[in-house]
């Protein structure tokens, strides 16, 4: 039975509007866009939206009773869903194996620092065929800020498949390298360009039906989060509740269609008691969003990648570095750093890995 339009915690006005169009239950509002919603109801596309976002939760909520699990099942699944792996293994090993699919994992960091490289490896990684370890699947590339090169997936790529040409050991992954190339790799890696936040909401609006259409996605990235909610919003009150909807979306996301969702978001500056400091954009309340905080920051020239926030993992700082061939372990010369074994690379069969010339792309 489709629930009543009516019992929705809309403003009444909006229901008013809603009812007088004849949308009567959610069903008659589920499959619109946000655009087609606000025309035909009278509502503005910010109202449109919201009401979308609500509607969209209903299914998830009236399903819950099937969806019940024991936390063995629970943990079974988990284990079944795997991870996405860095490249990085010190970062890998904090993270407890990579990625982790089924959950939504946020990157912090100031310009410059590698998020946007980050990004690109875990999208390469995530069709890594399932025979090297790891998942074999696509991805999804939310971009927001225009940041994404295909010329970099190109170089990632090309790393990767060079990786696991050196590493292959049977017929069953000589067989699997036939299927991982440069060219599989683009055509499977999905971009997606939003230009605001009403068409970043949209998108992910739309995103389980496209989820649907694929199922072999591995991976959603947003990069970035907080760039189209930090120019030209002056309601914080809206910015807070769209922001608050969203990533409850995000959240169902990860979870009913098993990808890992991993977005980035920015740095600003707090001051308080005669200091200053860089935080990530967006608000204390956004904090609480994803299921784990990763932040990317400098000291001096090196580069450290901190896991700030995990419900299973306890935090820990790890150096990393950005080079032609992709996000790669660094070791330091500092007895402080404990590096890790530069020959493992957690989720590979590993049996020697490519030469790792320096270099040092700028992230967007």
């Amino acid at each position: 039975m489709q629930r009543d339009v009516a019992s929705f915690a809309f403003a009444p006005a909006v229901k008013v509007r809603l009812i007088s169009a004849g949308f009567l239950t959610a069903k008659d509002i589920r499959d619109l866009r946000p655009t087609e919603l606000s025309k035909e109801a009278g509502i503005s596309q910010q109202e449109a939206l919201e009401v979308l976002q609500e509607v969209r939760r209903g299914p998830a909520q009236e399903g819950a009773a099937e969806s019940r699990l024991t936390a063995l099942e629970l943990l079974e699944r988990e284990q079944v869903l795997g991870t996405v792996i860095t490249f990085c293994s010190a970062l890998d090993q904090a993270l407890g194996g990579g990625v982790p699919v089924g959950k939504t994992t946020e990157i912090c960091g100031a310009p410059g620092v590698g998020k946007t490289q980050l990004c690109i490896q875990l999208a390469v990684d995530a069709q890594i065929p399932g025979c090297f370890g790891g998942l074999g699947g696509q991805a999804v590339y939310i971009d927001t800020e225009g940041s994404f090169l295909v010329e970099r997936v190109v170089d990632v790529a090309t790393a990767a498949v060079q990786h696991c040409t050196l590493i292959t050991k049977d017929t069953e992954q000589q067989e699997a390298l036939q299927s991982f190339t440069v060219e599989t790799v683009l055509s499977q890696l999905f971009l997606f360009r939003c230009h605001d936040y009403v068409e970043l909401l949209a998108q992910t609006h739309l995103l389980p039906d496209f989820l649907s259409q694929h199922p072999k996605v591995r991976l959603v990235v947003i990069d970035s989060i907080a760039f189209p909610f930090r120019h030209s919003f002056e309601d914080l009150s809206l910015r807070t509740r769209l922001l608050n909807g969203l990533a409850q979306q995000l959240i169902q996301i990860a979870s009913q269609h098993s990808v890992a969702v991993v977005l980035t978001n920015q740095m600003t500056t707090r001051i308080g008691q005669n200091q200053s400091m860089l935080v990530p954009a967006l608000g204390e309340s956004w904090g609480h969003a994803a299921t784990q905080r990763i932040i990317l920051h400098w000291e001096g020239k090196h580069r450290f990648a901190s896991l700030y926030k995990s419900p299973s993992q306890r935090e820990a700082t790890v150096p990393y570095q950005i080079t032609p061939h992709g996000f790669r372990d660094v070791q330091l010369p500092d007895p402080l750093v404990t590096p890790a074994d530069p020959s493992l690379t957690p989720g590979l069969n590993s049996r020697k890995r490519p030469r790792v010339e320096e270099g040092d792309p700028s992230d967007a």
